[in-house]
């Protein structure tokens, strides 16, 4: 008999964490239609508001990748890689015709361009982009 009223009371107890998270979040998406500023700031629930939502039975991994490696991640810097090849092909070229031969938005290119040059593996002249070592032909102009 014990042991049913320990299992009930547990089952409350996760409900009650359930619903709490639910309600947290409807609180949220509430103040965000009428424009008010919620309790944390944002409309977002945050993480651990997400985790305990959900029950331990349907939460899953989705992959079998291990713990510690970024979902989604190559290794090898394969875009940086395309980008200094383009780059070493074709000096000069600029980062909205580097995505487009790359074939992805430029703005993910904002971010890698910076750290190539920080590497020493290309230069910036003005909007073009040259490899590092080369001068661009503005340079050796004058």
């Amino acid at each position: 008999m014990a042991g049913f009223i320990d299992a009930t009371v547990q089952d409350i107890d996760n409900r009650l964490q359930e619903l709490k998270g639910e309600e947290d979040r409807l609180r949220a998406a509430r103040a965000a239609l009428v424009g008010e500023a919620s309790r944390r700031g944002s409309g977002r629930p945050s993480a651990a508001e997400t985790k305990t939502a959900k029950p331990a039975a349907t939460r899953r991994r989705t992959s079998g990748r291990t713990p510690g490696r970024p979902r989604g991640r190559r290794a090898g810097n394969t875009r940086s890689a395309q980008a200094l090849e383009l780059v070493r092909s074709r000096p000069g070229i600029t980062i909205p015709e580097i995505a487009s031969a790359m074939k992805i938005e430029p703005n993910y290119l904002y971010r890698v361009m910076p750290k190539l040059t920080s590497d020493g593996l290309i230069s910036r002249d003005g909007q073009g982009w040259h490899p590092a070592g080369s001068s661009a032909p503005e340079a050796s102009a004058a």
